[in-house]
């Protein structure tokens, strides 16, 4: 009996020795996240990457770790929205444009003056809005956005051969630059331009050389990426209120504990605050910069006209992209600015 009871004791010892030694492990097993993105060094959202970064390994006491690649060392900006669905990247930035290919009617919120000012589109889509189309996002592509940082306002951003823009007419056979995707390519007719589709590590050259007249970003991306050295006007169009959403492959998500989860959305929260006002700063001095630089700024384009010509564009041009808008919904967006 004596016997039995020691070598039951012993059995017990040991299913104890390997649960407790498997729960080291686990507690010592570090989650590396990969997070993707074509962005350059000085843009806000690529700094917001090392703020993610800081804060998630520092909430999860080191058990999280994030690997930063910016400047598209990984990916294009097409390659990597491929690569955040396959899973072969964690995370990256993508945005209405790119996901209105797969759900139509987010192509509405890259549309030309859906949004009125940053206030109106944080409020969209940081809040029951977005929960919701974040969730048709999940259930139509398995990845997860995050959150919505904001971009910046876009302007229209030409070379010297265009001449003065101030209305959608002097934008008649432009080459305007735009991403590959068919709601991108809606937007440049909407602005009366030429769309000529290039990925974004190929502006730069394709302004000097002429394969394309135009490009269209936020201010501070202008600066960034210095398409300064290679253009000459800035037209103040404010014509999209621009959104960059950091998005988790859905298999990974699922794959962290609620805790986990709960770090990565404060660490989110903290850089998308970081990234907003940023972006919200140097807009607001930024002007005086690319006049030093012998930019011509014009500041009173017929924005009316732009406006009208886009409702126009997107019924006529892009019947495919405004068709599968809900038009409930966006009355509804139109609504929270007022």
């Amino acid at each position: 009996m004596k016997k039995l009871v020691s070598i039951v004791l012993v059995c017990l010892l040991s299913a104890t020795f390997v649960f407790a030694a498997g729960q080291a492990e686990d507690l010592e097993k570090v989650v590396e996240i990969n997070f993707s993105s074509v962005s350059v060094p000085g843009d806000a959202h690529t700094e917001a990457m090392t703020v993610f970064k800081d804060e998630l390994e520092s909430l999860s006491g080191g058990s999280m770790k994030v690997n930063v690649y910016h400047s598209g060392q990984l990916y294009s900006q097409e390659g990597e929205q491929a690569a955040v669905r396959q899973g072969t990247v964690d995370m990256v930035y993508t945005s209405a444009p790119w996901l209105a290919e797969f759900v139509p009617y987010l192509s509405m919120f890259s549309a030309v003056y859906t949004f009125q000012g940053y206030e109106h589109m944080t409020s969209v889509f940081n809040g029951e809005i977005g929960e919701q189309v974040f969730q048709d996002v999940v259930d139509s592509q398995g990845i997860r956005p995050l959150g919505a940082y904001y971009l910046g306002t876009r302007q229209l951003n030409l070379v010297e051969k265009v001449g003065p823009v101030r209305t959608p007419a002097d934008m008649a056979g432009v080459k305007l630059r735009t991403p590959g995707s068919p709601s991108w390519i809606a937007l440049g007719k909407a602005l009366g331009g030429n769309p000529t589709p290039m990925a974004f590590n190929e502006v730069y050259m394709g302004l000097k050389t002429g394969a394309v007249e135009g490009q269209d970003n936020p201010l501070g991306t202008d600066k960034n990426a210095k398409f300064f050295e290679v253009t000459k006007y800035i037209v103040l169009t404010n014509h999209v209120v621009d959104s960059t959403w950091p998005t988790m492959n859905e298999a990974k998500w699922q794959s962290l504990t609620e805790q986990q989860q709960a770090w990565v959305l404060s660490a989110v929260d903290k850089s998308r605050a970081y990234c907003d006002a940023q972006n919200l700063e140097t807009e607001a001095g930024i002007l005086d910069f690319f006049k030093g630089e012998g930019m011509v700024v014009i500041e009173d384009p017929d924005v009316p006209a732009f406006v009208e010509y886009a409702k126009n564009s997107y019924m006529v041009d892009s019947p495919e992209i405004s068709a599968e808008w809900d038009w409930d919904l966006y009355e509804k967006v139109q609504n929270m600015a007022k």
